[in-house]
């Protein structure tokens, strides 16, 4: 269960992710970039746990995960709730974190 903390930095997050030039139309969500994260964690047996207790930044950075450029990550929490994760992921050129098993 997501702390209502966690879920409002969660649901800021979003926002900012789903913010983008006015005029660009809306990017379809990467669901390959999410089903190749979901399978990262699966395969490295953490899914579970990070569905429990979110993944600390620290497990994302020893996996070869990076800050995209420009992206403020002051409000993200550590560890970051499974739902951010995803939605992050689906996020494609607009997401926080650049995953080095997304195209």
């Amino acid at each position: 269960m997501i702390k209502p903390a966690a879920a409002a930095l969660a649901a800021l997050s979003l926002a900012a992710l789903a913010a983008g030039p006015a005029a660009a139309a809306p990017a379809r969500p990467d669901v390959e970039c999410q089903r190749a994260g979901l399978s990262v964690l699966r395969d490295a047996g953490l899914l579970s746990s990070v569905a429990r207790d979110g993944l600390p930044l620290a497990t994302a950075v020893s996996v070869g995960v990076t800050v995209r450029d420009g992206a403020d990550i002051s409000g993200v929490p550590d560890p970051i709730p499974l739902s951010v994760v995803l939605a992050d992921h689906r996020a494609g050129d607009q997401s926080l974190f650049v995953y080095p098993w997304c195209g």
